[in-house]
C-alpha cells in the first residue's frame, strides 16, 4: 500500500522526532506518573488516618482515668479537646457494655450497641469506613482500660471521608498539572533541540542543494551541525566533485578523439612522404638525419593519437572468457615492444618479470583490457630498477568474490602527492617528451568500462608501487 504524497510531505523529520521520541517518552511519564500518584494517595490516606489515630492515642489516658473515676465532665472535656484540631468530625466513649457515655459532634457517625461492646472486647484498635446518611465517615476505635489494664470502655473518633476524597483529589490534580507542564517542557526541548541541532544544519544543506539544482555547478554544501549531518555533506560534496571530473574527463574525451581522428590522416601523408623522401636521400648527411627525426616524431604522434582514440573510445564491450595468464603474457610482450619507447634511461638493463597466479579466467573485453594491462605493465618498466611481479587472485569483498590483478616494481612509488591526479589525461611525472599522461587514464577508463577500478598502494614485497585491478566476480573456470 503506497502512502500518498501529501501524507509523505507532512511526515517530516520534526514529526518524526515528535512521534517516535517524545510520544514513547510521554506515554512512560504517564504510566510512571499513575503509578507513582497511585503510591502517594495510599500514603496520603495512611497519613490522615495516622492523624485521627495520633488525636485517639492523646485523649485515650484521660479519657480512662475519668471513665473509671465516672467523672462525665472530664470525660467530655477531653472529647471537646479533640476538636481543637480541625480534622475530627465526631468523638464517642462507650462503657464496656457498648452503651453511650458522652458524644461531641454528629450523632449519625455512632455505632450500635452490641457493636461497641464487641469492639470493646476484642481490644483491638480498628480503623475503617462507613456510610453515616449520605455521607461517608472513617471512624477510629480504640479500647479504654482502667488501672488494673482491664477494659472498662471504647473511644470512637470520626473524619468525614470527603476530606480523604478531596486532599485526594487535590493531589491528584497537582500530579496530573505538573505531568502536563513536564510533557509540554519536553515536548519545547524536542522542538528546541530539533531546531538548533539539526533544523538549522538540514536547512542549510537542501538550500545548498536548492543552488546546485539551479545550475550552479562551483555550489558546495556547507560542513557543519552533527557529525552525521557533516558527514553527508562532505560525501555529497565529494560525489558532487566526481560528477563534475567525469564530466570534464569525458569531455575531454570526446575532444581527444575528435582531435587524434583529424590529426591521424596528415600525419600518416606526412609520414609517408618522409618514408618516401628518405629512400631517396642518403641516410647520413644531414636532410636524411632530418627526415629521420621527423619519422621518429611522426611515430610518436603516431603514439599519441592512439592513446587519444584508446582513451575516448566509446565502444560497447565484446566480452569473452580468457585466461588471465594469457592476457598478461600478451600484455607484458606488447609493453616490452615498446619499452624503448618508455623505459628511463637510468633502468637500461632488462628487468626481470615474475609472474604468478593459479589458472583463471575472466569475461573482459580482449582489445580493451589489454590496453589496461599493457599500459599498467609499461608503467612499471618505466619505474622499476630491476624487477616486476604480477599476479592474481580471487578474494572476498563485503561478502562477495571478486578478481584481483596487481603489478608491482621495485621503483620509488608513489608520493602522496601525486595520488589524487594520478589517473587524470594528461598528468604525468616523467621528464617532457617521455610521457603523455594519457597511459593510466586508459587504463583506468578501461578498467572502470568493466565494471572495476584500479588503487594504488606501496608494494610489501618490492618496495616500490602496486598497481591492483579490482574486477567483479571472476567467470566460472574451464
Amino acid at each position: 500500500m503506497q502512502i500518498p504524497g501529501s501524507v509523505k510531505n507532512l511526515y517530516t523529520l520534526r514529526l518524526a522526532l515528535l512521534a517516535g521520541v517524545l510520544i514513547p517518552v510521554v506515554l512512560v511519564v504517564a504510566l510512571a506518573g499513575s503509578w507513582s500518584l497511585r503510591l502517594l494517595e495510599d500514603q496520603v490516606n495512611q497519613r490522615m488516618q495516622q492523624d485521627i489515630e495520633l488525636i485517639a492515642h492523646a485523649i485515650r489516658l484521660p479519657l480512662s482515668h475519668a471513665l473509671e473515676r465516672d467523672r462525665i465532665g472530664s470525660i467530655n472535656q477531653a472529647l471537646n479537646s479533640a476538636f481543637t484540631i480541625d480534622v475530627v468530625y465526631g468523638a464517642y466513649v462507650y462503657d464496656e457494655n457498648g452503651e453511650e457515655v458522652a458524644r461531641s459532634g454528629r450523632r449519625a457517625a455512632r455505632v450500635a450497641t452490641d457493636q461497641a461492646a464487641s469492639l470493646a472486647a476484642s481490644g483491638d484498635q480498628l480503623g475503617e469506613f462507613s456510610q453515616a446518611g449520605n455521607e461517608e465517615i472513617f471512624s477510629y476505635f480504640v479500647p479504654l482500660t482502667d488501672a488494673g489494664g482491664r477494659i472498662n470502655g471504647l473511644l470512637q473518633l470520626t473524619r468525614r471521608g470527603s476530606d480523604f476524597s478531596n486532599y485526594i483529589a487535590m493531589v491528584r490534580a497537582t500530579a496530573w498539572f505538573a505531568l502536563a507542564g513536564l510533557c509540554l517542557i519536553l515536548a519545547l526541548i524536542v522542538i528546541g533541540g530539533h531546531h538548533y541541532a539539526l533544523g538549522r544544519p538540514l536547512r542549510r544543506m537542501l538550500g545548498g542543494i536548492k543552488q546546485i539544482r539551479s545550475k550552479d555547478s562551483q555550489a558546495r554544501l556547507a560542513i557543519e551541525g552533527p557529525a552525521e549531518v557533516r558527514n553527508i555533506s562532505g560525501s555529497i560534496n565529494n560525489m558532487l566533485d566526481r560528477i563534475e571530473s567525469s564530466e570534464k574527463l569525458a569531455t575531454i574525451g570526446r575532444l581527444s578523439a575528435g582531435i587524434a581522428h583529424e590529426l591521424g590522416s596528415p600525419l600518416a601523408a606526412l609520414d609517408g612522404k618522409a618514408q618516401q623522401a628518405l629512400r631517396e636521400t642518403d641516410r647520413e648527411s644531414r636532410t636524411g638525419r632530418c627526415l629521420t627525426q621527423i619519422r621518429a616524431q611522426a611515430q610518436r604522434m603516431e603514439v599519441i593519437i592512439r592513446q587519444l582514440l584508446d582513451y575516448g573510445r566509446d565502444n560497447p564491450l565484446q566480452r569473452v572468457s580468457l585466461e588471465i595468464s594469457q592476457l598478461v603474457e600478451q600484455a607484458t610482450d606488447h609493453a616490452l615492444a615498446a619499452a624503448p619507447s618508455t623505459r628511463d634511461s637510468l633502468c637500461d638493463a632488462q628487468p626481470t618479470i615474475k609472474v604468478e597466479g593459479k589458472p583463471l579466467r575472466v569475461r573482459v573485453d580482449a582489445m580493451r583490457f589489454d590496453q589496461a594491462l599493457s599500459n599498467l605493465v609499461g608503467n612499471a618498466l618505466h619505474a622499476c630498477q630491476s624487477q616486476i611481479m604480477i599476479s592474481w587472485d580471487v578474494v572476498d569483498t563485503s561478502g562477495s568474490q571478486s578478481t584481483r590483478i596487481m603489478i608491482e616494481d621495485d621503483g620509488d612509488g608513489i608520493s602522496q602527492d601525486e595520488l589524487p591526479n594520478l589517473f587524470d589525461p594528461f598528468f604525468t611525472t616523467k621528464p617532457v617528451g617521455q610521457g603523455t599522461g594519457l597511459g593510466l587514464a586508459v587504463a583506468h577508463a578501461a578498467v572502470a568500462d568493466h565494471g572495476g577500478h584500479i588503487s594504488v598502494t606501496r608494494s610489501e614485497r618490492l618496495g616500490g608501487a602496486c598497481f591492483t585491478i579490482h574486477l567483479p566476480a571472476p567467470a566460472p573456470q574451464a
